[in-house]
């Protein structure tokens, strides 16, 4: 059975807890970006989005240059560990309404992402028979 370790997308995208906001903006600014990990010591300390920087930063005025990410960073609200068996990590990330969670390691060091259409490309692959599954066995010839 496969485990979260072998789908997990490795090495995030992530920033130090001491990254300024406007380097997260930067990063945020491309489209393929959704979020920043916020990390201290390789430990995941939080998630910055387009909508915590709007909240944290531009709302209250604060200078993007000056704001560190650790004190804006937000809990991620799930993580998964890495030896998670792939369908019991797809129903989790169902039952959650998840789109990608975090993977940690037991010292929470940020390892991995895990993507919920990854996962599910993943488990379709593991699903698709062998070549020759699906034949009809060969009978020997009527004697």
């Amino acid at each position: 059975m496969s485990v979260v370790r072998e789908a997990m997308v490795r090495d995030p995208g992530r920033l130090p807890a001491d990254a300024s906001a406007q380097a997260a903006g930067e990063l945020l600014q491309r489209p393929e970006v959704r979020a920043i990990f916020v990390t201290e010591d390789d430990r995941l300390v939080g998630v910055v989005t387009r909508k915590t920087l709007v909240r944290e930063v531009v709302a209250t005025g604060s200078d993007p240059r000056l704001t560190r990410l650790g004190d804006i960073a937000e809990e991620p609200h799930h993580v998964i560990g890495p030896d998670v068996p792939l369908e019991e990590a797809f129903r989790f990330l169902e039952a959650h309404d998840a789109e990608r969670v975090p993977v940690v390691d037991d010292d929470h060091r940020l390892i991995g992402v895990l993507s919920r259409s990854v996962l599910q490309r993943r488990l379709a692959e593991e699903a698709e028979p062998e070549a020759g599954e699906d034949e009809e066995p060969e009978l020997p010839p009527a004697a």
